[in-house]
């Protein structure tokens, strides 16, 4: 019976996620019908092949990738407020942009010109940040500490971004801002593969260490008691949150909340804590909550959009909020 409701769910975020799909591609500023969207208007081709559909697309690999990285995180620190930005990766991606805006590009002209600079910039700094982290996992054994020395990380690169911004020029100054709201509409097709890429490569690694993420569940010493080595454990999830929160954030800026909010969700739909439920159900609810959340971002209908960002923390800040007053409870 528990099997067949688990099916029952997974088929139902299915469908969840392709009719926020299949509306995400209709609304926006120019709105648009189903049958619009098979139609040979070379107008309307042009909107949905060029604009909807990667932007839609994104929303799903993003969305997929973000809750997958704050689920093994919330593993790996077994803390249920852990997202996939505390090990500084976001942090380190937008230093890496800030130097790129506000401190004067030395990238090569074709680069800047191409539109990779801020990408390459983003996953440059998620590197640097992540390598200090791995270098720091080889010597301490606590994932708590591990945690505080990955929010220290975070501290020292937001300071520098800060430093950044109080002696930038205006115009540079907005472009950054700009680019923290977040955003899946600068994600053309050349962008989206390449992400498209890397998220796979983040969600193999993932099911391959599902057994050790089920053994995490129970404490490092009944891990080590089945044979599994914490260690390796613990570089490979790191691994796989630089490629999963890494290139979201380098090709679409930093999403808030959703992270941390839908590893929840999914548990308590699910409930379960199996990572072989868990981890699926991640991928689907994570791509659907970010596709309502690019919906909503069209609201004002009026050409303008809404971030990205304070649509992502509307949603997901309630559901932490819940999570505090329950555990308190």
């Amino acid at each position: 019976m528990k099997s067949s409701r688990k099916i029952l769910l997974f088929v139902t975020l299915t469908l969840l996620t392709l009719l926020l799909f299949i509306l995400d591609m209709i609304y926006g500023s120019v709105q648009l019908s189903l049958s619009d969207l098979m139609s040979d208007n070379p107008i309307y081709r042009e909107i949905i092949y060029n604009f909807r559909l990667p932007k839609a697309l994104t929303a799903i690999t993003a969305g997929a990738a973000i809750s997958v990285a704050g689920l093994i995180m919330q593993t790996l620190f077994r803390n249920p407020l852990a997202g996939p930005y505390v090990l500084g990766v976001s942090s380190g991606a937008s230093l890496g942009v800030a130097l790129f805006i506000l401190g004067g590009s030395i990238m090569p002209l074709f680069i800047i010109q191409s539109g990779w600079g801020l990408v390459l910039s983003a996953i440059i700094g998620a590197i640097v940040v992540l390598l200090m982290v791995l270098g720091v996992s080889f010597r301490v054994r606590e994932s708590v500490s591990l945690l505080i020395v990955g929010i220290m990380f975070g501290q020292i690169a937001g300071s520098i971004v800060t430093l950044l911004q109080n002696s930038s020029n205006p115009d540079a100054l907005k472009l950054f801002v700009v680019w923290t709201f977040g955003s899946l509409s600068a994600v053309s097709w050349n962008y989206f593969w390449v992400m498209l890429f890397l998220v796979i490569l983040g969600l193999i690694i993932t099911f391959i260490i599902q057994k050790p993420l089920n053994g995490l569940l129970l404490g490092e010493h009944y891990a080590r008691a089945l044979g599994i080595s914490i260690l390796n454990t613990r570089i490979l999830i790191i691994l796989s949150v630089a490629l999963l929160a890494g290139a979201t954030t380098a090709f679409t800026g930093p999403i808030a909340f959703i992270g941390i909010a839908v590893p929840h969700i999914v548990r308590g739909v699910f409930k379960s804590s199996d990572h072989r439920i868990t981890i699926p159900g991640c991928v689907l609810c994570g791509a659907a909550l970010l596709l309502l959340c690019d919906i909503a971002t069209q609201l004002p209908s009026n050409g303008s959009v809404l971030p990205l960002n304070a649509i992502s923390a509307l949603v997901g800040a309630p559901i932490i909020i819940w999570i505090i007053l329950k555990r308190r409870s």
